[in-house]
């Protein structure tokens, strides 16, 4: 699934609330950045059914779209895809209805899944719980249909953001937490109906508007995070567990290194924190040539799960002689004990205190700080989940690429809930395309 919120739009330029009054169409940039995404997903070979709101600024994106693909299927606008329902706020500036509402916005932000309008006809309006709703209608409707095929979706910043959190299991109450640029792109991947597992490829890609990263919203007065996965080594391509034994980067891996650093060299950062082993230690010293000015620590919290004696083995090895305890590493890997080395719970506990503590150390700044952290495919997927409001049992829904980059903003500082700005983003990886296309090889 392919999921991007259309282009800029008139009321966006001006921040006006929107929901779903159809006042609204793109601007030129809008149109410009549709145009932009057609071209991004023009290498994809196949496209096998395309979705999108019936609001026109959806509508116009997803023609702008369809207009360059090379075989586009047929446009099918869908009542399932509109936005989220705010009719007490709509064609209100941000600002006024800020002020206007003081205290039913600042509920809005903080607590949303219970959020809730007072309507002129006496119903009592929840509308982010409805709209959580509508996205799991979409897919109990739509999953069906297109098994095996891929699909595009175009429609809206609070729909796009449902239909992510119902398909991977993140609550409601985490409405605020996931950013949808416009005419980002997501990518989800389905292994089978609704409700079986859903992997999280990419959210929330920018760098095809020219944009590498989400830019800071205004007033933000935390740190910035951007966590980056080590690049390949040669366990990783041959598929080899290497958890704890300290394998370096191979050549593709170095280069892996060097292109995050080109990718994310205009980037300012103040502090860099790497896992203490060589793989991130050496894929963060690559990515800070680029910042001269900036010390690297290392945390030896961040390292990457100990399988015990898996470690070294080829999975083919490891399915031979550990199948069953193989086969639930795959399908509950919060319940295995790794023999004779880690379970989950350990790795979610060191990874999430070190990382809440790189938060809360660079939050008490007059400016805002802003860092690399460089750590595993493990101890980022537990971090990811973390902030994502997700348990262990979530693991696999989130993919790391060697080399991806994530960024997390603390708008409020430690204290308040994260943003995630952008996860797993592989563009500068792959010339650009928004597939990953990263080593899929053990941890």
């Amino acid at each position: 699934m392919i999921i991007v919120r259309h282009g800029q739009s008139t009321y966006n330029a001006q921040k006006i609330i929107q929901g779903r009054c159809d006042e609204s169409v793109l601007t030129d940039k809008g149109i410009a950045d549709a145009q932009q995404v057609g071209q991004a997903l023009s290498d994809i070979k196949m496209i096998d059914a395309f979705y999108c709101s019936p609001l026109q600024r959806a509508k116009q994106t997803a023609e702008t779209i369809h207009a360059g693909l090379a075989n586009p299927p047929v446009l099918q606008p869908t009542d399932k895809l509109m936005e989220i329902d705010l009719p007490l706020w709509e064609k209100l500036k941000k600002d006024e209805a800020r002020v206007k509402f003081a205290d039913d916005y600042r509920f809005w932000k903080e607590h949303p899944q219970d959020f809730k309008m007072d309507l002129d006809d006496g119903r009592e309006h929840y509308p982010v719980r409805s709209l959580y709703q509508q996205a799991r209608n979409f897919w109990q409707e739509t999953i069906p249909q297109h098994q095996g095929q891929t699909i595009l979706i175009v429609a809206h910043n609070g729909i796009n953001r449902c239909l992510i959190m119902s398909a991977i299991g993140i609550s409601p109450d985490r409405y605020h937490s996931i950013q949808q640029s416009n005419c980002c792109i997501n990518i989800l991947n389905f292994s089978g109906g609704f409700g079986e597992p859903v992997q999280l490829e990419s959210l929330n890609q920018t760098s095809h508007m020219g944009m590498a990263i989400p830019s800071v919203r205004p007033n933000h007065a935390g740190p910035r995070l951007l966590l980056v996965r080590h690049g390949e080594t040669n366990w990783n391509k041959e598929s080899r567990f290497q958890g704890i034994r300290d394998i370096p980067l191979n050549d593709n891996g170095r280069s892996q290194g060097q292109k995050a650093a080109k990718f994310l060299r205009d980037i300012p950062l103040d502090f860099a924190v790497s896992s203490s082993m060589l793989r991130p230690k050496e894929t963060a010293e690559i990515i800070l040539e680029q910042h001269p000015d900036v010390e690297l620590e290392t945390t030896p919290e961040l390292r990457e799960i100990c399988h015990g004696l898996w470690e070294g083995m080829l999975e083919s090895e490891i399915k031979a002689e550990y199948a069953d305890l193989l086969q639930q590493w795959k399908d509950k890997p919060e319940t295995v004990q790794m023999p004779e080395g880690e379970n989950l719970q350990q790795v979610w506990e060191r990874a999430i205190a070190a990382w809440n503590k790189i938060a809360e150390d660079y939050s008490n700044s007059d400016t805002p700080q802003a860092g690399l952290v460089v750590a595993h495919d493990a101890v980022n997927k537990v971090i990811l989940c973390y902030l994502l409001g997700l348990n262990p049992d979530n693991f696999w829904n989130i993919k790391q690429g060697n080399g991806a980059v994530s960024v997390i903003d603390y708008p409020n500082g430690a204290s308040g809930k994260p943003v995630l700005q952008a996860i797993n983003i592989t563009t500068h990886l792959s010339d650009g395309s928004i597939i990953d296309q990263t080593a899929a090889g053990a941890l």
